[in-house]
């Protein structure tokens, strides 16, 4: 009998956790490389957010375009980016970092997101200044346990790398509301502008308004903020 209800206790657990897993938050952030305003937000909102108890609950999508622009001409892609040729550049080695990095069986304590981020918050916090005018990249990628930098940089420096990037451009440009500031933040796939603007100033609050219970522990800090819940919205 102890079986049994071992077994129903087990199943329960494996069906609870599938739906908090279930319940993660999409969030999606359309930022630029060097944009100071986008590195703030990454290195002062986000990181700290999924660095902690909520690591568990969101679902970040980074797109690295922006206000950037292309033009197509046959096979070759042209980029015009908001804060010049650099971040173009800069770009391209999200674009590539986001889709390349990828967790080791032997590193266990680290999944191919917080991989990703890690790699991007030290981008970010480098800002558009760097040491004797050498990108920061392999530097972030030694750094933050990414052992396939040199794959990333190569793929900055051709054709995926453009291909990688116009996709984002493409998705910034699908955007129901047009993107008029950097960075924008959608959750739930949708544009709100109250969300985004406090987003950036408390991304915890905001994302706990979007948690279903069970809700984390830090989201108590936030329980008492007049704004009603947003776990439903939308």
């Amino acid at each position: 009998m102890s079986h049994k209800i071992a077994a129903v206790c087990l199943l329960m657990s494996c069906l609870i956790a599938s739906a908090y897993s279930a319940a993660k938050v999409p969030i999606s952030i359309y930022y630029e490389s060097l944009c100071p305003d986008s590195a703030k937000f990454i290195t002062e909102q986000v990181y700290p957010a999924v660095k902690g108890e909520l690591r568990d609950v969101v679902e970040l999508t980074f797109v690295p375009f922006g206000k950037s622009q292309f033009v197509t001409q046959g096979s070759e892609v042209t980029f015009t980016c908001h804060h010049g040729p650099n971040e173009c550049y800069g770009n391209k080695v999200h674009a590539c970092a986001i889709e390349h990095i990828q967790a080791n069986s032997y590193q266990v304590e680290y999944t191919r997101e917080s991989l990703t981020m890690d790699f991007i918050n030290c981008l970010m916090k480098a800002g558009k200044n760097f040491p004797d005018n050498v990108y920061p990249g392999q530097r972030c990628a030694s750094e933050n346990h990414i052992n396939n930098w040199e794959n990333i940089k190569t793929c900055a420096n051709s054709t995926e790398g453009s291909v990688l990037l116009r996709k984002a451009g493409e998705s910034t440009m699908r955007l129901k509301e047009p993107l008029t500031s950097v960075p924008t933040i959608l959750f739930n796939e949708q544009f709100d502008k109250k969300v985004n603007d406090r987003a950036q100033v408390n991304l915890v609050g905001t994302i706990c308004q979007y948690v279903s219970a069970p809700q984390p522990r830090i989201c108590n800090q936030h329980n008492g903020a007049s704004t009603p819940s947003l776990a439903s919205a939308n």
